[in-house]
């Protein structure tokens, strides 16, 4: 094990997650620069490693297996495979316009159907994950046109995430929980010139959680 490894793993963790590594560290609990490269390698030189407790928090935080932390840190994607070895799993991908139809989700949310296109990305262990292609400037600068990123269906949704949602009328939209009651829900858009969407649950068909962005 490696100090390079480890926060390489931690760095991962975020970036899963849509943060930052101060970003990162603020959601599990501890002070907001524990993380920050600065902070890696002492002033005499000498490397500083992320204690147990920080990690175990991390952990906790985001919902990350104990078994997953150790594939990164030893460069092993989930499923056993070395991050080099160039192999991946296919995963569906439609454009995010498209998403909106009618035949691609099941009422769970689940990608179905013939019309996907597939893209090849590792380390993706939701069975149900699928891939959208961002188009047009709605979501800049955060997305981009062209941008691809992985949804997980699976995956928790905690106030602070990136999601993609869908509502009972089949508009689906990619934003950002702002906080959600037990009746309504708020997002705030992606691009600042674009207004916050609020909604009662009972409109939305589904919400998943952005897990990785082609940036």
């Amino acid at each position: 094990m490696r100090h390079d490894d480890v926060w390489r793993a931690i760095d991962a963790i975020a970036a899963e997650n849509g943060l930052s590594p101060s970003g990162l560290a603020r959601r599990a609990g501890l002070d907001p620069t524990a993380f920050n490269p600065s902070k890696r390698t002492g002033p005499d030189g000498r490397a500083r490693w992320p204690s147990t407790e920080s990690v175990a928090k991390v952990l906790a935080a985001t919902g990350t297996p104990i078994e997953t932390f150790a594939a990164l840190v030893s460069g092993q994607a989930p499923g056993g495979r070395g991050r080099n070895s160039g192999q991946g799993r296919r995963i569906p991908l439609i454009g995010l316009a498209q998403a909106g139809g009618e035949g691609f989700f099941d009422d769970g949310g689940f990608p179905v159907g013939g019309g996907w296109d597939e893209i090849t990305l590792p380390d993706i262990t939701d069975p149900n994950a699928y891939a959208l292609e961002i188009s047009g400037d709605s979501m800049e600068p955060v997305f981009r046109d062209g941008d691809i990123v992985i949804v997980s269906p699976a995956a928790p949704v905690r106030r602070g995430d990136r999601v993609v949602v869908r509502t009972r009328q089949g508009e689906v939209m990619a934003k950002q929980l702002l906080r959600q009651s037990a009746r309504r829900i708020e997002l705030q858009s992606l691009n600042p010139a674009h207004p916050n969407y609020s909604f009662d649950l009972a409109d939305l068909a589904w919400m998943h959680r952005i897990l990785w962005a082609s940036q």
